[in-house]
């Protein structure tokens, strides 16, 4: 089995940031690609940047020039450096990563959710 914790999330003012974490553990071979979801009240939960092995990155339109996912592949660590936070970035985030144990097909795990809130 495969774990992934997250923390760093929080209340914070507009405008100011945030750095999510992201660490899997357990039965893990190797780590693909990883990214992070986020889900807000009432709202469906879309995709908010996703990361490569090699590091190749994807952003949604709406986070793109304020958020940086980043890794650490010795740690099997995933990051999400949040900056000029608005309101309407809050939700609870998830992270997910598509992990292969030995032997087994590459299998997407995902994290328990960190709620971020922009608010004055």
């Amino acid at each position: 089995q495969v774990q992934l914790v997250e923390s760093g999330g929080g209340l914070v003012q507009p405008g100011g940031s945030l750095r999510l974490s992201c660490a899997a553990s357990g039965s893990i071979f190797r780590i693909y690609g990883m990214g992070w979801d986020r889900q807000a009240p009432g709202k469906q939960r879309e995709l908010v940047a996703t990361i490569t092995s090699g590091g190749s990155t994807n952003y949604a339109n709406s986070v793109k020039g304020r958020f940086t996912i980043s890794r650490d592949n010795a740690k099997n660590t995933v990051y999400l450096q949040m900056n000029s936070l608005k309101p309407e970035d809050t939700a609870v985030y998830y992270c997910n990563a598509n992990v292969q144990s030995s032997g087994t097909p590459i299998v997407r795990y995902w994290g328990q959710g960190t709620q971020v809130t922009v608010s004055s």
